[in-house]
This record gives C-alpha cells, sequence and structure tokens, in this order.
C-alpha cells in the first residue's frame, strides 16, 4: 500500500481534474482538429479571412464541402462568419484558435 502522503498527492491531482463535462468539451474540440480537411481551413483563415469559394479554390474542393466543413467549425465555435452583402466572410473566432494552432504545428514541426 502507498504511504499516506503519496495518497493524499494522488487525491489532490484527482482534485485538480477538470469535470466531466469539461473533459468531454476538451476532447470534443480537439476532434475538430483532428480532420485534415478542417485543419486545411482552419490553416487558411490563420493566413487571413475569406469567402467560401476562396477556400473551396485554395483546397481544390467543392464550395458544398467546404460549407459543410465551416457549419461544423462554427458549431464548434472555431471559426466565425460576417456577412457581407449576399456573401459570407470567415475567419477565426478568436486569438486562441490562433494559438491553437500556432502551438500544434510547432509540435508537429520540432526536429524537422
Amino acid at each position: 500500500m502507498a504511504p499516506k502522503q503519496e495518497k493524499q498527492g494522488i487525491d489532490g491531482v484527482r482534485r485538480m481534474l477538470p469535470d466531466e463535462k469539461t473533459v468531454y468539451e476538451l476532447a470534443n474540440l480537439f476532434k475538430m482538429f483532428g480532420d485534415p480537411t478542417r485543419a486545411k481551413i482552419l490553416g487558411c483563415l490563420q493566413v487571413r479571412d475569406m469567402y467560401v469559394c476562396e477556400i473551396a479554390e485554395v483546397l481544390e474542393m467543392t464550395v458544398s464541402a467546404v460549407s459543410h466543413q465551416l457549419r461544423v467549425l462554427r458549431g464548434a465555435k472555431l471559426v466565425k462568419g460576417t456577412k457581407e452583402g449576399k456573401e459570407v466572410k470567415y475567419s477565426l473566432d478568436d486569438d486562441h484558435v490562433t494559438k491553437i494552432m500556432e502551438y500544434g504545428l510547432t509540435h508537429v514541426n520540432e526536429g524537422k
């Protein structure tokens, strides 16, 4: 059996963990980044705000396919759209999304 001090340490760690709902939401957030198409769309929007047709052209995809992924990303609060006339210009939702992308790219490019 572990000494009492270690047991208290483990209990302390357990108390510091986020609740189940928060962990679930975090896992779902990272699932958004787990899809290569969504990651490419986020990469485009990291460079500049873009219309659906522009993203589709850059990624050589259909407008319909890009629109679908943008809906998913919007639902996850990773991108936002601003109506400009009859079109919607998309951008990253906030600086947190930019930082997640930057940190992720830095991590995967380490040692290259």
